[in-house]
């Protein structure tokens, strides 16, 4: 299973998490013209789900290593575009705020939904921070692993934003 970032350097590379995994060797850079990859999207409408398994066994996980504050002027590469459902960001930067995940959570969390929990432990032990992601999104990543499509991650994303917000 391999690993991809678009690194667009549009933060300070020491920071990266993208670019750490790269340096690391735990994932590989790559050119915004691949193709046929599982691409990590926040504005996708499908959520990622487990049944997106064999899409990245087969193809590959591709992440773009992009600012928060410019996440609008993306191209995204093409592929089977998906968005992760909710979960908390524990980086030093989004500390607690939803869905403004680092490049580095955001693929260990793909990861585990889909069933590869040792790799995404793997990604996590990268950073100090990458234990507290865990711990404070766990109720909601092993909700999602346990779901069975799409539909379903989309209602456990929604009742775990009501429980958050207190609606």
């Amino acid at each position: 299973m391999r690993l991809f970032i678009v690194p667009l350097k549009q933060d300070d590379p020491r920071r990266s998490t993208g670019m750490r995994l790269i340096r690391r060797k735990l994932a590989e850079k790559s050119s915004p013209r691949r193709r046929g990859t599982l691409v990590l999207n926040p504005f996708s409408r499908k959520y990622l789900s487990p049944a997106d398994k064999e899409i990245v066994e087969r193809r590959g996980l591709l992440a773009v290593d992009a600012s928060w504050n410019r996440i609008d002027l993306v191209r995204w590469p093409r592929g089977y575009h998906r968005r992760l459902p909710l979960l908390v960001a524990a980086n030093p930067i989004n500390y607690g705020k939803p869905f403004k995940l680092s490049t580095l959570e955001a693929m260990a969390a793909s990861l585990f939904i889909i069933g590869h929990e040792e790799k995404c432990f793997l990604l996590l032990d990268q950073v100090k921070w990458g234990a507290e992601f865990f711990r404070i999104n766990e109720e909601r990543l092993k909700g999602y692993r346990s779901a069975s499509n799409e539909e379903e991650i989309r209602d456990l994303s929604e009742r775990f934003w009501s429980d958050l917000s207190g609606v």
